[in-house]
């Protein structure tokens, strides 16, 4: 009886060691960017490469991730503006609130998930998304406002799907530099890094 219990703690061990290891994973290529990026440390060709790589990968995954909630937010929008009726202005705006609400959300669930408090969770959530899913914004509804015709055409004219697919390319073009930026300063989504897996 007493090799069963043992058995199941040390099973359970291994477990817990496993997880963790796995979230340690998860998070140590930003730990490991923010480290070297340290000017006392001595960088060879090699190193200053691995990093270079890294940080764009964990760059480019960050940027994915708000672009993902923003482009559900934003053809939400955009379809529900346009369903009604709406002018450009009342549909840029329902656009950039669902685009921030599901950014956010996206963030957020993870967070929750792992039972992080809800203010722990929404003050990260705003660190880590708000400036990145600003320029996405700015970006996205600037070039639908400046392409012909584009907020005026309807669900099936191939001119409102194909701006806003550009829109948003674009949009994750511009942010992806300022995700970089901010990782590389142990802000935006490193901040994240240490607390779940995206």
């Amino acid at each position: 009886m007493l090799h069963s219990h043992s058995a199941g703690t040390t099973l359970s061990l291994h477990r817990g060691t496993a997880q963790q290891h796995s979230c340690e994973e998860a998070h140590g290529e930003v730990q490991g960017i923010q480290h070297r990026h340290h000017p006392h440390h001595e960088q060879g060709p090699r190193v200053q490469e691995h990093d270079a790589v890294s940080l764009n990968h964990t760059a480019l995954m960050a940027t994915l991730h708000c672009l993902t909630g923003c482009t559900i937010g934003e053809v939400a929008g955009m379809v529900l503006g346009t369903v009604l009726g709406w002018g450009n202005w009342p549909t840029v705006a329902l656009a950039v609130a669902l685009a921030f609400t599901f950014g956010y959300a996206m963030t957020l669930y993870p967070l929750r998930r792992a039972g992080m408090a809800w203010g722990t969770a929404i003050g990260l959530a705003l660190a880590s998304d708000t400036l990145s899913m600003t320029t996405m914004e700015l970006v996205d509804n600037a070039i639908m406002l400046v392409i012909p015709g584009a907020m005026e055409a309807g669900l099936p004219d191939p001119l409102f799907w194909g701006s806003l697919t550009l829109s948003l390319i674009l949009a994750g073009a511009a942010a992806f530099p300022v995700n970089r930026w901010l990782i590389a300063r142990g802000r935006g989504h490193a901040l994240v890094h240490g607390h779940h897996c995206h």
